[in-house]
């Protein structure tokens, strides 16, 4: 079986006027030319309803634990806990993952955050043991593709968080693309944007 690839886009807007998916969508052409049997679903995420954890999800998950039958939560649980639920099982039936977002204000874009909530499930993607938590899915691979403004090489809250929860789920071959410094050096955002893109699509022949 051709590998199953997650590309994560968290921007609303497209490569015309987001310098996250005009990178992503290099890395995407590049990668697809050199794994053209790979099966890639593109899943953007300001397209679409990401399932927030609320007051229906955490009484419904507070009465699905206590053995009560799914048909007996409300309509609206039951389609949040559906919803949720089939991110979840999206998430671990693919091989990789490519994460592609700009930092704003230090973090990653609450739609990121949210999604990120829906495949850190115990039971399914960790565990808890005697030992502390362990991840569930060793063996599948990650890439995280990240624009801002400014310079941080990966020290931001934002990479940091993103890194630290894919390992925590137990990937070990993680990947990072910084895409960094348009606003800090405008008089080198052109020279940083052409160095970034053909970083993207080297990636894109080895991912």
């Amino acid at each position: 079986m051709m590998p199953k690839v997650l590309v994560v886009k968290a921007h609303p807007f497209s490569e015309e006027y987001s310098r996250t998916m005009k990178v992503t969508n290099a890395f995407l052409k590049s990668y697809r030319e050199h794994h053209p049997d790979d099966d890639i679903e593109e899943m953007n995420l300001y397209d679409m309803t990401i399932p927030e954890i609320d007051r229906d999800l955490l009484e419904a998950w507070s009465k699905l634990k206590q053995k009560i039958p799914f048909y007996s939560l409300s309509n609206e649980q039951q389609h949040k806990v559906t919803l949720f639920d089939s991110f979840t099982a999206s998430f671990m039936e693919k091989d990789k993952v490519v994460i592609a977002n700009p930092l704003w204000n230090l973090s990653v874009p609450t739609r990121l955050k949210a999604w990120i909530d829906t495949i850190t499930v115990a039971g399914k993607t960790f565990k808890y043991t005697d030992q502390g938590s362990v991840g569930l899915l060793e063996g599948k691979k990650a890439l995280h593709i990240q624009s801002s403004g400014s310079v941080y090489n990966g020290s931001d809250p934002a990479s940091q968080y993103v890194k630290m929860l894919f390992t925590f789920l137990g990937f070990k071959d993680y990947h990072q693309l910084f895409v960094e410094g348009m606003d800090h050096y405008p008089e080198r955002a052109t020279e940083i944007m052409e160095e970034a893109i053909k970083k993207a699509v080297e990636m894109g022949k080895t991912f």
